[in-house]
């Protein structure tokens, strides 16, 4: 791996080397710095699966060894507690990102096992995720909670589609329908933690989607990522589980996401506080925020949704989102990244106005804060898989994208 000319060291990988006992040093970078390992891993699977690479597979290999090196005997994997806060597992869901990293390597592990058939990454997450199923649950003394930030939901449900499982299904079920239960989660774990409950957006837990059970929810609120990777995972839920009352709930979503809170380049999360969605119809053009990530993550429930429906307005949507809101967030050449993508951009405005700071007139080189640029990278990479799908025996072409591929229909399988 080669470092980005004017861009800072991640540390990602260093830190699985200390978490292995391999190095000595000090963790370094955000809680989630694991996860752009992961999602690096899931973006060169999908490479790979379109273009033999060994110099790649190999590197992916060597860096898959470490991760399981790093992992503890118990099946846990995260180098920030294993390095940094050992002891205080579980203590901060709210805001130390957990199970949300832990989301992002076992999609990272299906993804792998998909394109090489190699089982090592997907044998390390089902450990983990075996763990996670003892410390999670409605059994006397488990953790009846959640994490701030969704991701484990839609990744179990891609491990138990690969794995046949049930207990992932399960599990994935119990962290959507356990969402805002009261007395809330994040009141009670702050209370062990000694700490007064802290609301700081809005004095609401919507920032993380947790301010009411998943299935009363109207109106798309709070973070837009958390919200639209939820949102993915209720509607392969829904799907998976025929459940008609989560159907619903997906539906009046997604109308009032993409009728009343997203813009016309398939931009969403308008508000630059708390990387949010706001209210109906705000959507100023200077001001937006839009990040690359929410956009990706549109894309992402777009397609559970059509699995869930066979209707072309999803389709539209995931076609808008790619030529406009995410792949605005790469240079061609692959060497800068816009994290905000507003619709216009005054130099001077960004240079002396501080409601102005997110906007940036340039794509920057890296992000100390880099979810955006692994994730368009893997969505790029698996972009493939957008374009056609089947359901209900029915073969549907969902891009204007030049390709060639073959559906299994009936039991028969047809090129295209």
């Amino acid at each position: 791996m080669t470092e980005l000319l004017g861009a800072a060291p991640s540390h990602a990988i260093k830190n699985f080397r200390i978490a292995a006992g391999e190095e000595e040093g000090e963790f370094h970078g955000f809680v989630f710095q694991d996860s752009d390992v992961a999602k690096w891993i899931e973006a060169a699977a999908y490479t790979l699966q379109e273009r033999p690479d060994q110099q790649l597979e190999e590197t992916c290999d060597d860096v898959i060894e470490l991760i399981g090196r790093a992992q503890q005997p118990d099946g846990y994997l995260n180098t920030y507690y294993t390095v940094k806060e050992p002891g205080k597992r579980w203590t901060n869901l709210r805001d130390n990102h957990e199970l949300y990293v832990g989301g992002h390597f076992i999609e990272a592990a299906v993804a792998y096992y998909e394109a090489t058939g190699k089982r090592n990454l997907l044998e390390i997450m089902c450990r983990f995720a075996d763990y996670v199923d003892s410390i999670f649950g409605l059994k006397q003394n488990q953790l009846r909670g959640y994490d701030g930030h969704q991701e484990i939901e839609l990744a179990l449900l891609k491990l138990y589609r690969v794995t046949h499982e049930e207990r992932y299904l399960r599990l994935a079920q119990f962290f959507i329908d356990i969402r805002g239960e009261q007395p809330h989660f994040f009141d009670i774990e702050a209370k062990k933690r000694g700490e007064e409950p802290h609301r700081w957006f809005h004095n609401s837990y919507s920032y993380s989607q947790s301010h009411a059970p998943v299935r009363e929810q109207k109106t798309a609120a709070g973070h837009a990522v958390r919200a639209v990777y939820m949102y993915t995972a209720m509607a392969d839920l829904a799907s998976i589980l025929d459940d008609e009352s989560l159907k619903k709930t997906c539906k009046t979503l997604w109308n009032n996401v993409v009728q009343k809170q997203m813009y016309v380049t398939a931009g969403i999360g308008s508000a630059e506080f708390g990387e949010s969605f706001s209210f109906n119809y705000d959507l100023p053009n200077d001001l937006a925020y839009t990040e690359t990530c929410a956009s990706i993550g549109l894309v992402f429930w777009a397609k559970k949704m059509m699995e869930l429906e066979a209707n072309g307005e999803y389709a539209d949507v995931v076609e808008r989102a790619i030529y406009n809101g995410t792949i605005s967030g790469i240079q061609l050449d692959g060497t800068k990244f816009f994290y905000v993508n507003p619709l216009e951009v005054w130099p001077e405005q960004a240079n002396h106005r501080h409601d102005y700071k997110h906007v940036k007139p340039e794509r920057q080189p890296w992000f100390g804060c880099a979810c955006c640029p692994p994730n368009i990278a893997r969505l790029i990479a698996s972009i493939g898989s957008y374009v056609y799908s089947v359901k209900d025996h029915i073969g549907f072409v969902n891009l204007y994208i030049g390709s060639e591929t073959t559906l299994g229909v009936r039991g028969n399988k047809s090129p295209y």
